[in-house]
């Protein structure tokens, strides 16, 4: 694109400036062309390492540009508050490529985003080429999947003094079997915080996990930042091959209903054939015929079990039993990922398979990387967490297992001596009691009272002073 064609009029609204105007000096990275409003088109660009939009009033769409619109993530949940910080996030401003807030550092997840159709599109797309693609259909308008989540609503009458109010309980998601009364007990089998019903904290648990066990930047590569064709196409190798060796969504069933069915021939992924003769049995425990294959404790008579189909149907769980073996987080939807006797959450499936990077939390499929710390790395993620420079050949400090320049460390983290008050350099030696530090130098660390160097000496603390015997104590505090 030739930027010398451009109007001078452009006008630039910076998402790190909360879309004040400021005029456009340089240009960098053209992203991609957007329609703007009925009559104006713009673009988002790179400069100064924020992503802004550009507005040209000047110049009118294109019918046929019509099939481009856009909405890039970055304006979706933008000053969304969020749940974790409270009041001290600004408000959610995603940062460009960390999928992260840059004012308060937390995940998407974390915020109070209305995030509308976008996760049954995610799982729609997870389920599309699947067995399961009973489970979602496609939009009219441009043909994406989309997830048909099943909702319950229960409608409960209340006997007041004078008046019969009506109670209803809305189910954001369900297990989608015929029987409502099957479904409703899985509910409250579920522990109560984690029931997603409508507008309470279980429905906003379910909305976290969705966004934690299955991100949409593991199964998406338009979803991931500036991957190769070739990490492309691994990438979609890589989708397909656990779409049809692991993914899986569990089954509602009453044991007894399981064990009066003809026997299945289905395999699980052990290459051995599933039974149903004695489902889940123990051996001698007439009582305990249906044991869970988690907590290893009897069903309850009448109680739903969960059975994944990957696993064999010799195996079942309890409904709060259901869960990533990793985070044990129930898995959200009953969506799993079964591998060498184990459920997984599609998060902890890939970190099975591929090295996730740190800095991105994108799997990584380039054969070029860094580990540092015990941790993985894109070659170009492996950045200050604050300001994001490059930290190859630099020095570093971790801060809560994130990597931080030695500028950034002294500016906002370095701890301050009680003697001197002047940052401790992180390569410098220090000596902290508590939550009090100093230079190990005879200058810093010595008696408040007779000033004698206590370095390799007992001392004695007292509310950030230093006393090398109970003389000097008594003589200062006196």
């Amino acid at each position: 694109m030739d930027n010398s064609k451009l109007p001078l009029s452009f006008w630039t609204y910076s998402f790190q400036a909360a879309f004040n105007k400021v005029l456009l000096s340089k240009w960098d990275m053209v992203e991609k062309w957007v329609r703007h409003g009925p009559e104006t088109t713009g673009f988002y660009f790179m400069h100064s390492n924020k992503i802004s939009y550009c507005l040209c009033p000047e110049t009118k769409p294109l019918e046929s540009d019509s099939a481009n619109f856009m909405t890039l993530g970055h304006e979706q949940g933008a000053g969304a508050p969020c749940l974790k910080c409270k009041d001290k996030c600004e408000g959610f401003e995603l940062h460009f490529w960390r999928k992260i807030c840059r004012n308060c550092k937390c995940g998407q997840e974390e915020h109070d985003v209305l995030t509308g159709n976008e996760e049954d599109k995610k799982v729609g797309k997870l389920f599309e080429d699947t067995k399961y693609t009973s489970l979602i259909a496609k939009l009219k308008t441009d043909g994406i999947p989309v997830y048909k989540r099943n909702t319950v609503t229960l409608t409960n009458p209340i006997a007041a003094k004078k008046d019969i109010s009506i109670k209803t309980v809305t189910y954001e998601w369900a297990p989608p079997v015929q029987n409502q009364t099957l479904a409703v007990r899985y509910m409250e089998l579920l522990p109560k915080e984690k029931q997603p019903v409508a507008g309470s904290e279980g429905a906003q648990y379910r909305k976290k996990q969705l966004a934690k066990q299955l991100p949409a930047h593991d199964q998406d590569p338009s979803k991931c930042h500036e991957l190769s064709v070739n990490e492309v196409k691994q990438m979609e190798q890589f989708v397909k091959k656990y779409k049809n060796e692991a993914l899986g969504v569990g089954d509602i069933k009453l044991p007894d209903e399981m064990e009066a069915q003809p026997k299945e021939q289905g395999k699980n992924d052990a290459g051995e054939r599933s039974t149903t003769v004695a489902v889940g049995s123990v051996a001698g425990q007439p009582a305990k015929k249906y044991a869970c294959f988690r907590c290893k404790l009897s069903m309850k008579e009448g109680d739903p079990a969960v059975y994944a189909e990957r696993a064999g149907y010799d195996k079942l769980w309890h409904p709060a039993c259901f869960v990533c073996c990793v985070c044990s987080e129930l898995l959200v939807d009953m969506i799993y990922f079964w591998k060498k006797g184990k459920l997984y959450c599609g998060r902890h499936y890939c970190d099975t398979e591929k090295p996730r990077c740190a800095g991105c939390d994108e799997l990584i499929f380039s054969n070029e990387y860094t580990q540092a710390e015990g941790q993985n790395w894109h070659l170009k993620h492996f950045c200050c967490y604050e300001c994001d420079c490059v930290l190859a050949g630099e020095i570093y400090v971790m801060v809560n297992d994130k990597p931080v320049c030695k500028p950034c460390y002294v500016k906002l983290h370095a701890a301050v001596c009680q003697c001197c008050h002047n940052v401790i350099d992180p390569e410098a030696q220090r000596v902290t009691y508590g939550n009090y530090n100093w230079h190990a130098t005879p200058d810093c660390f010595l008696c408040s009272c007779c000033g004698k160097c206590l370095i390799g000496q007992k001392f004695m603390p007292v509310e950030g002073m230093l006393f090398c015997s109970v003389d000097c104590k008594k003589k200062l505090m006196s």
